[in-house]
């Protein structure tokens, strides 16, 4: 049976508004969308991934980029949003096709049953021949449960329709092996392991929340799901199409060839911490999918909280990330269970239970595929032993 196309094409406030007068660029939106039809009636099923609505609102507001606070940032995307969607309702119809708003938090995309109920709708709007456009719902999330760069957000939903590209498209030609402005900086124009350049992507656009090191963490994310990444400068004619047929410079991030599942892609590329455990070596060694899970006895120490049913990632004793599981208990029942190792798992909750913390089919092995995460500090770590 032949494989659908799917595509997700993400695209920046940078191109999305004009950095002074904070209006829509309707020139870029008119080439984008006129683009993505070509791949619409090429049989392509397109979702798009769209930052701007914070930066458009901020007129309304009388607020600019660089004094606007969280408050500012939220009512300004409530004011752009509508004129966002305005931009890309009036151009989509020029050319024919339905376009659909999704919002999501990082909830939305972190908790398994609402990322499956925001997939079911995703799916059913592409079946429709809707195209969707994502974003972030920036009025109501705060700094601690958003999502915090549209880069992830469009891995993330490439993992979720199992799309062959994720398309990025930013104010620079792709990624470069060190500071672009410098002399000599020469772009990176293919690459397996984006590891490699991590120490080369600091620093944000004025408008926007993230930066090339955001684009590097959404490639390696698309990439355990068979993905591609294409990074590329969106002004251009044929923004799309041009990268899909190889015609401008940009950087390639290829898919890995044997893709993780998608509920192993799901549990290990993470958009935030939500907690923690560090195991003894010899249980951190002995960590197998399938074959052996985290028992309480493992346990040195726990970072929360975190509730029943979180991902928690899960580190040696030398402080390297070794898996990423699906927790059965929350960070209190799982520091009550560890520092009694003897007493019946039910009697110390009250309620029916297996004392196993994370089970053997709930758990990945990170290798060197994945990008780990920073060990909590030690002072910020509660010790199992009281």
């Amino acid at each position: 049976m032949t494989q659908t196309k799917r595509i997700v094409v993400k695209v920046g406030s940078s191109l999305l508004a004009n950095p002074d007068l904070l209006t829509p660029r309707w020139a870029f939106i008119q080439r984008l969308l006129e683009d993505l039809a070509v791949l619409r009636a090429d049989g392509y099923e397109v979702v798009l991934t769209s930052s701007g609505a914070v930066a458009l609102g901020m007129n309304m507001l009388n607020v600019s980029p660089e004094t606007a606070g969280l408050r500012d940032k939220q009512a300004a995307a409530a004011c752009g949003m509508p004129i966002l969607l305005n931009a890309y309702k009036q151009v989509a119809h020029e050319f024919n096709f339905d376009i659909a708003q999704v919002l999501v938090t990082r909830g939305d995309l972190e908790e398994r049953r609402r990322f499956l109920n925001t997939k079911n709708t995703v799916h059913r709007l592409l079946s429709g021949d809707v195209m969707p456009i994502v974003n972030e719902n920036d009025t109501i999330t705060t700094e601690e449960i958003r999502v915090g760069d549209n880069d992830r957000l469009a891995a993330r939903i490439a993992q979720m329709i199992q799309a062959q590209h994720l398309v990025i498209l930013t104010s620079v030609d792709g990624l470069y092996d060190r500071d672009p402005s410098e002399e000599g900086a020469v772009l990176v124009e293919e690459l397996e392991d984006v590891s490699e350049y991590l120490a080369v992507t600091d620093g944000t656009s004025a408008l926007g929340s993230g930066g090339m090191l955001t684009k590097m963490q959404a490639a390696n994310m698309a990439q355990h799901a068979g993905c591609t990444t294409l990074i590329a400068n969106g002004e251009a004619d044929n923004p799309v199409t041009s990268l899909l047929a190889g015609k401008r410079r940009h950087t390639r991030c290829i898919a890995n060839t044997e893709p993780a599942s998608a509920w192993a892609a799901w549990l290990t590329d993470r958009l935030q911490v939500a907690g923690s455990i560090v195991i003894d070596q010899a249980a951190a060694d002995a960590l197998q999918p399938g074959v052996r899970g985290v028992e309480r006895n493992d346990v040195r120490s726990i970072h929360g909280p975190y509730i029943k049913s979180d991902v928690i990632h899960i580190f040696d004793e030398a402080g390297v990330e070794r898996a990423r599981g699906l927790s059965n208990f929350s960070s209190e029942e799982t520091m009550l269970l560890a520092r009694n190792p003897d007493a019946l798992a039910t009697k110390l909750l009250g309620y029916h239970t297996r004392a196993t913390l994370v089970s053997r089919d709930n758990l990945v092995i990170l290798d060197e595929r994945h990008l780990q995460w920073d060990s909590p500090p030690e002072d910020e770590m509660d010790i199992v032993s009281p």
